[in-house]
Parts: structure tokens; C-alpha cells; sequence
């Protein structure tokens, strides 16, 4: 992790941070439960003195372009101005006082660690240069396996599915302390993690592999320990998507889903894992925006929905923690109410943190001017101000919100962490067909491998691309393997090039990516198999891809196409390890899809 070219990252000290702060802060550096009537007190003091226009922008997590706070490159300066009306994040807290800040990799913010303890740094200070300066929580996506915004050299882990195909609470637990520690030494203490949805639609296209899996209470002990991981490293973790996004065959990204699920179903399938997050002290909720017409008949998404968030969330669930909106550019929450109104409506349902607004210029005024025109009163405002500022104290940014370089150094991407991730992604890998033994495959017999098949945009920063892995993976293990990327949807001639590409071969490893009957993915496999070569099918996103691959001699699933759980499926296929992972949603037969195929609990070992 050394980087001696790279500046240090150490903020201001703990000193000059409270100063800044105006001395009213000082009270709120100890975290200790002894303190904590006294720093309520304090909270509410602080909230006091606190400006409309302050209490507004704390209710804020908002994007900014750039890798520094103050100087980024010019054409993040440029997407900031066009987007933000603001140049830099220093600029952005200046106008808008933000609370938040959520980081994406296509907004550049994640380049290495060192640079992310940088900006946050940057972040931190330009906000508490202010009067009455706030630390910023500064937060971001980073569920691992499909959904991570920091790659390598941080630890890349296994994805929700894999950790509910492994099983082990313990294992699921030990991912997210890891995770925890390595995102809070780099500054970031929100993590949008664990996805708490029962995925029991195998069309869902948002949810899918970030699910833990389909079964309600299985789903509810993974959440439970992944939020105790979390918190126990000192980042908050955020129970998404609230009431439930698993059972839907439309993104909310690009549409507006509908759960058709009755109350007693609600209850039964979707609420246990939130039951469960609120029961192990969940720092944040994030809303979903989807219409539940059982839990409101009003038509509006949950996100905007006050019988949904105060009434289910808050009272019948008994969570008082902060609730943060999904992203408010997402089409979802858009379709029925213009982009001013979304902001307003949302804290009218009790929501605490506004989540990337298209327009943080046109909501920002939309709640101020609700709050000056009276539909919002301040008393309103001042209650989510307040669990905003509760969470930021319990997390340790009154008392030093800086990143440091040593703790870069002491923790982002160790060999502990790595060496832990490897032993943890080993056990999630599924093995669902097996046919005359094929696996584990012999160097003996079937020493020249082929890899072929799809190679997705990784998910976060990796080495890919997945065929590229694989086969370096089996060539590690003493294979002679060489790699054929055939696409998500190969065309005629690129399926002929691998077919003849196979010939000859002792196997052929395909990397599968969301196979359907009609695809064309389904076609290069039957192709493979039907010049005698064995075929190795690795479903490396949704397992379902099995149920429409009859041709394959062996299948498994390794639930994501991260380096992490690659090369664990490698070491699986050539016996370095045992497979050990069983299914936790179950697959339907491709012919008739009322008909299980293979069960929750199914899986293949030797």
C-alpha cells in the first residue's frame, strides 16, 4: 500500500477541527454512553444556533465530480458547473452548508485510497472552515461483489448472494468489519450496506445477486450480522431498499416498480430483515422507490410515502435512526412529481437525508421556501437535523474526522484482509452439476482449458476482464489455459470462432452472464457441447443461468465476476478447494418455471 510519490493525507488535528467548530463541539468529542444525555443537550444547542439555510443543507448527501475538494481536474471542474452550479466540493459545501457527500467511481472520486482519504480530508476541512462549520458523512455504495465504487488495491469480497450461498453468519460478519474499517480509513463512514431485499423474482433486474437470497429469516441473519460488521468497524450501515425491492421485474433506476404483495405477505416475506436490522441498532434506512399499494393506496413511492416510512417504518417497526432516499435521480421517484416537489414530499414522509437530487439548486430552495411558505415547519426540520447530527456524533466526527496515511497504510488491502477474502469466497462457490466427475478437473487429463464466454464492465476496480481471470487463475494453478471473449450476446461468427477455438481442447471453462432461452450465450454453450469437449459452465452474476445450459457437463455459480470470487471458482474447478456453497434462492426449471429445478440448500461438493 505504499505510495511515497502521494502527499499526506492527514487533516488538521483534533484541535483546530473543534475550534473551527466554534468551541461548541468540544462537548460532543466523547463518545462514551455516560455522555450521552449530556451531548443531546449539546446536540440540540447546536441545532439552535444553526441558520435555516444550514439546517436545510444538512438534510443533503450530494455527488461532486473530482478527486480533491478544492483543485480537481478540469473537466470534473466543468461536470461540476454544469451539474452543481459549483466548481469544486470546497464550493459546494460553501453555498449549500451539505451535510453528505456520496462518492462514484464515474464522478472520479475513487482513484486510489490514498487519494479518497485526500478528498475526504479536503471535504472535512473545507467544511469546518466555516462558521459554525459540521463535519460532513461522507458515505457511499459499497455492497461489494456487483455494487462496489472502491477496487483494488482495497479488499474486494464476496457479494451478498455469494454470502448467503456460504452460509456462515460469521463469514458474512467478518466481510463487513473488513469492509468497515478499510472505507472508514479512507474517510468514508455511511456505507449503503447491507441490501436487506428478499430476492424471490429471479427476472428482478436491480436486485438479483445483491440479495442475500430468497429466504426471509436466512436473509434476516445475514443482515444482522453484516450490520453488526459494519458498525462494529465504527462506519454506519444502511438497510436497503426499504419496504422491500425483491420481488419486482422493473429497475427503478429507468421505471416504477409495483410490489403487488399483500400485507400478510409484506409481513411474511419482505418485513423480517428490516425486523432484523432495527432489532441490531441499524444506523440508516434507505427508502425504495416503488409502490406498495398494500402498505399506501396513494399511488406514490415508498421514498415520498408517510404511511410507509412514519407509519410501518417508525411505528410499527420502532426505528427512530436516520432514513436516507434512495438516489432522487432515479426515474422512480420522479415519474409522478417534478424534482422540487420530490424533496419537500419526501421529509413530509419523514425522511432525514435527501439523496443525490438531480438539482441540488432546485431542491435546496424548494425546501427552504416549503419551509418559509409553511408546509414544512422548522420543528421538522430540526428533528432530522438532529439524527443527522446524532449519527455523525456516534460515528466519531466531532471528535476527529480525518483520515490519516498510516491508517491507509494499516488497514486498506492488507494481506490479512486479502488472505480473508480468498478463504471466504472459497466457501460460497456452488457447484450444481457435476456430470461423470468432470470436476475437480485433473491437470493429468485435461491440462489445456479454454475460457470463453462473457466479459461484463467489472463492477469495481479488478483486474478482469472475468475470461481473463479464470484463465489466469487455472494457469496459476498449473493448467496451460488461454482466453476467448464471446460477449453477453455473441454474434453467429463469434460463436464459430470458439466452437473452433475448442477443438482439440482438453475442456472449455464458459463464464455465463444472465442466460435466457432465446439468448445466444445458451446457443455457444450447446455449440461447445456438441464437439464432445466437456464443458465448465461458471454462472458468474444470477445462478438461474443453469436452468438453460442442459448442455453443460459441470455447472456452478460463483455470484459475481469480481477477481475475489473468479479465482475462488477457479481453485474449486481445479480441486485446490472444496466447493461448499449452497443455493439460497432456488432455480426454476427453463421449461416450466412453476417447477423448482434445483431447491434453497441444493449444492454439490467432493
Amino acid at each position: 500500500m505504499r505510495d511515497p510519490g502521494t502527499r499526506s493525507t492527514a487533516g488538521p488535528t483534533r484541535r483546530s477541527a473543534l475550534t473551527a467548530t466554534a468551541g461548541i463541539t468540544a462537548a460532543l468529542a466523547t463518545g462514551t454512553t455516560a455522555h450521552a444525555a449530556s451531548a443531546d443537550t449539546t446536540l440540540r444547542a447546536l441545532v439552535a444556533r444553526m441558520t435555516l439555510a444550514e439546517k436545510v443543507g444538512q438534510l443533503f448527501v450530494s455527488r461532486v465530480f473530482g478527486h480533491s475538494a478544492t483543485a480537481p481536474d478540469p473537466a470534473d471542474i466543468e461536470s461540476n458547473r454544469r451539474e452543481l452550479g459549483v466548481s469544486t466540493a470546497a464550493e459546494l459545501i460553501e453555498r449549500y452548508h451539505v451535510g453528505g457527500v456520496i462518492y462514484f467511481t464515474w464522478a472520479h472520486n475513487t482513484r486510489d485510497p490514498y487519494r479518497i482519504a485526500e478528498l475526504s480530508n479536503g471535504i472535512q476541512r473545507a467544511s469546518l472552515a466555516r462558521p459554525r462549520g459540521l463535519p460532513v458523512l461522507i458515505s457511499t455504495d459499497q455492497e461489494h461483489g456487483a455494487v462496489a465504487r472502491i477496487g483494488r488495491p482495497a479488499t474486494q469480497l464476496p457479494g451478498a448472494m455469494a454470502l448467503g450461498a456460504g452460509g456462515s453468519r460469521e463469514d458474512a460478519r467478518t466481510a463487513a468489519r473488513i469492509a468497515g474499517a478499510e472505507l472508514r480509513a479512507m474517510g468514508i463512514r455511511q456505507d449503503y450496506a447491507p441490501d436487506a431485499d428478499v430476492n424471490v423474482n429471479p427476472a428482478n433486474p436491480v436486485i438479483g445477486v445483491r440479495s442475500f437470497g430468497a429466504d426471509p429469516e436466512a436473509v434476516a441473519g445475514m443482515v444482522t450480522a453484516q450490520v453488526r460488521g459494519y458498525q462494529g468497524a465504527g462506519v454506519a450501515a444502511t438497510a436497503k431498499h426499504f419496504p422491500g425491492h425483491g420481488d419486482t421485474a422493473v429497475d427503478s433506476h429507468y421505471g416504477f416498480p409495483v410490489i403487488e404483495h399483500t400485507k400478510p405477505q409484506w409481513t411474511e416475506l419482505d418485513a423480517p430483515p428490516f425486523r432484523a436490522a432495527v432489532r441490531a441498532g441499524i444506523d440508516s434506512v434507505m427508502t425504495a422507490h416503488i409502490m406498495v399499494p398494500a402498505l399506501d393506496p396513494s399511488g406514490d413511492p415508498a421514498t415520498l410515502s408517510h404511511p410507509i416510512l412514519t407509519g410501518v417504518l417508525r411505528g410499527e417497526l420502532g426505528y427512530d435512526g436516520v432514513v436516507v432516499t434512495d438516489s432522487l435521480a432515479m426515474e422512480g421517484v420522479r415519474t409522478k412529481y417534478g424534482d422540487d416537489r420530490v424533496a419537500v414530499l419526501a421529509l413530509k414522509a419523514g425522511v432525514d437525508q435527501l439523496l443525490n437530487p438531480p438539482s441540488i439548486e432546485v431542491a435546496w430552495n424548494a425546501v427552504l421556501a416549503a419551509v418559509r411558505g409553511g408546509e414544512l415547519t422548522e420543528e421538522r426540520l430540526d428533528a432530522s437535523v438532529l439524527r443527522v447530527l446524532r449519527l455523525k456524533r456516534k460515528l466519531g466526527l466531532f471528535g476527529d474526522p480525518y483520515a490519516s496515511r498510516g491508517g491507509v497504510d494499516r488497514t486498506v488491502g492488507t494481506r490479512a484482509h486479502l488472505e480473508r477474502a480468498a478463504r471466504i469466497a472459497e466457501r460460497t462457490t456452488t457447484l450444481l452439476v457435476n456430470e461423470r466427475r468432470l470436476l475437480p478437473l485433473s491437470r493429468r487429463t485435461h491440462r489445456d482449458v479454454l475460457v470463453v464466454g462473457a466479459d461484463p464492465a467489472s463492477p469495481s476496480g479488478t483486474d478482469g476482464p472475468p475470461t481473463a481471470v479464470l484463465a489466469g487463475a487455472l494457469t496459476g494453478l498449473g493448467f496451460s489455459a488461454t482466453a476467448l471473449s464471446t460477449g453477453t450476446a455473441p454474434a453467429g461468427e463469434t460463436v464459430d470462432r470458439a466452437v473452433a477455438a475448442a477443438g482439440g481442447r482438453d475442456a472449455v471453462v464458459v463464464a455465463t452472464y444472465n442466460v435466457t432461452a432465446a439468448g445466444t450465450q445458451k446457443t455457444l454453450v450447446e455449440r461447445l457441447a456438441a464437439t464432445g469437449v466437456p464443458v465448465i459452465a461458471v454462472a458468474i452474476r444470477n445462478p438461474y443461468d443453469v436452468a438453460h445450459l442442459p448442455g453443460a457437463t459441470a455447472c456452478l455459480a460463483a455470484y459475481s465476476w469480481t477477481d475475489v470470487e473468479l479465482r475462488a471458482a477457479a481453485r474449486v474447478i481445479a480441486g485446490a478447494a472444496a466447493p461448499r456453497g449452497k443455493l439460497p434462492v432456488p432455480v426454476q426449471r427453463a421449461d416450466d418455471p412453476a417447477r423448482v429445478l434445483y431447491p434453497v440448500g441444493y449444492g454439490l461438493t467432493y
